[in-house]
């Protein structure tokens, strides 16, 4: 179970006095204690903790490129690096190339055929490609396919 290795993981970063590597899992477990003890939570499988992961991914992205545009690279280098480790425990995310053979099959599923199609095919799509691409680059690229 990811959990597990996540936890094995500290450990080893531990071990391994990898200051970059222990704070991202450590991040990574905090944000998974933090589901699981939320009002209502349930036990969390793999394809939760993933998304879990993603979110933390994603803020941290989002953060480098404000301290980017603040002129503080030795943060958005720090961000960055944690970015690396944590996406060890994601799946594989596929290039633009193979999104946009899956959304041209999606949209040949649903018959779509203008840009008013769109929502149809964007809920195929978020969900077909969950956890493998971005939301945003899948709209782009839907978006510029039914224009």
């Amino acid at each position: 179970m990811l959990e597990e290795k996540i936890q094995q993981d500290i450990k080893a970063a531990m071990l391994a006095k990898d200051s970059v590597a222990l704070a991202s899992v450590r991040g990574i477990k905090a944000a998974i204690l933090l589901a699981k003890t939320s009002e209502g939570a349930k036990e969390l499988d793999d394809a939760a903790i993933v998304k879990i992961i993603q979110k933390l991914v994603k803020q941290r992205k989002e953060s480098a490129e404000i301290y980017t545009q603040q002129n503080r690279p030795e943060l958005a280098q720090n961000e960055l690096a944690e970015v690396a480790v944590m996406e060890k425990y994601l799946p594989r995310q596929l290039s633009e190339a193979e999104i946009e053979e899956k959304v041209k099959e999606i949209m040949a599923q649903v018959g779509a055929t203008s840009i008013a199609d769109m929502g149809k095919v964007m809920g195929v799509a978020t969900k077909a490609l969950a956890g493998q691409a971005d939301g945003k680059v899948i709209s782009a690229l839907v978006r510029k396919l039914l224009a």
